[in-house]
């Protein structure tokens, strides 16, 4: 069994796939180009902007957004304290100060009360500006961007969306990566949408960011002449053969993916009823993209004893995250460490993620149901 099952996908897709490469090879457009093009236009009109910027990885286009609107020493920056290392690198690695910020113990995502909290003592302590708050889609599922944005526009921040794992999701028809005054993603090959290698995209209603964004991500070009440098910039650029295997994939994604996922998820709600387990929640109105199905295990199960008794089954689990980002070397001995999150704290010592994808059988899901109920 597969955690991530990119090989079914791949045979699934092959003629598409191999027809679209085999394109690029014989142009020999490898960077830039109609592919990217393209994918940028479906990519913006998918997620509902204006603007689709590609890039290089999710990292970079967290970075890049956090250059044009010049986030640096002395601002604060808010970002769950239960994700990946990148969403509270990005800001630190430009000067700024990333204020970690505790998560709902339903949907994994930022807490709306928690984070004007964290606001407000910033604002009490004097020695930081509040400026962007950076809220992670995490496992699928949107962030709580109604209450997220009021906060937003009651203390003047940026909002910036880390959809890295929230692409195809939505709140109320809206989708994931249109909620942000920026919002970002991924095609790391196991999200949602992911692509053969790294890759990223931005997305924003804004033309003046949009222009800086492409210039920044170029070495600071001039859109009218590549070898006019007008500001230092970093090369951060998407290539066309992953251009052009995106939008194969984009297009399954549209079609079949989505729905398949959802229905998978919900193979797992029905098979892991009466488990004494905690079962991941999506809010009413609101759809997840499932990047991972995530349980949390009671207080009276030991987790690594399950994820060891899976593996000797033959299924393939996976821990999203051993530990709070304020808890992390990197932050040792700064004011970003010296964050409270409790429930952060809890998540790190008992979420587990089941194998998820499309490609996924009934059967195998009746499997991983069946071994964990043996354990149980």
């Amino acid at each position: 069994m597969e955690f991530k099952d990119l090989k079914s996908q791949y045979q699934y897709l092959k003629p598409q796939i191999d027809e679209a490469v085999q394109k690029v090879m014989e142009k020999a457009e490898f960077i830039g180009g109609g592919q990217v093009q393209k994918l940028e236009e479906e990519l913006a009109f998918y997620v509902g902007k204006k603007y689709c910027i590609t890039c290089g990885n999710g990292t970079d286009a967290l970075s890049l957004a956090l250059k044009i609107w010049e986030v640096g020493e002395g601002d604060a920056v808010f970002v769950p304290d239960f994700t990946f290392f990148s969403s509270g690198e990005c800001p630190a690695n430009e000067g700024a100060t990333p204020i970690f910020v505790d998560v709902n113990k339903n949907t994994y995502n930022i807490e709306p009360d928690c984070l004007e909290k964290a606001i407000i003592k910033v604002l009490h302590d004097g020695v930081l500006v509040p400026k962007v708050v950076i809220a992670v889609d995490l496992f699928g599922q949107p962030a709580e961007y109604d209450k997220i944005k009021n906060l937003c526009n009651k203390y003047s921040l940026y909002l910036l969306e880390d959809g890295a794992q929230g692409f195809g999701g939505a709140i109320n028809g809206k989708m994931a990566c249109s909620f942000g005054d920026i919002s970002t993603t991924s095609f790391f090959p196991a999200k949602p949408l992911g692509g053969y290698g790294d890759g990223g995209a931005i997305f924003t209603d804004n033309e003046e960011w949009a222009l800086l964004l492409r210039s920044i991500a170029v070495h600071g070009k001039n859109a009218a002449d590549k070898y006019d440098n007008i500001r230092l910039g970093i090369n951060s650029r998407l290539d066309s053969l992953q251009a052009a295997i995106l939008r194969v994939k984009l297009k399954a994604f549209k079609e079949y993916e989505l729905e398949t996922v959802n229905r998978v998820a919900e193979w797992y709600g029905e098979n892991l009823i009466n488990t004494h387990l905690h079962l991941p929640t999506v809010k009413q109105t609101y759809i997840s993209s499932w990047a991972q199905y995530t349980i949390r295990v009671g207080k009276d199960m030991n987790r690594d004893a399950l994820q060891k008794y899976l593996t000797h089954q033959g299924i393939p689990t996976m821990v999203y995250y051993k530990k709070p980002m304020h808890m992390q070397g990197a932050f040792k001995n700064t004011e970003s460490a010296k964050s409270v999150c409790p429930m952060t704290t809890e998540l790190c010592d008992t979420v587990l993620s089941l194998p998820m994808h499309p490609y996924m059988k009934i059967n195998d899901v009746k499997l991983v149901a069946e071994k964990i109920k043996e354990f149980c």
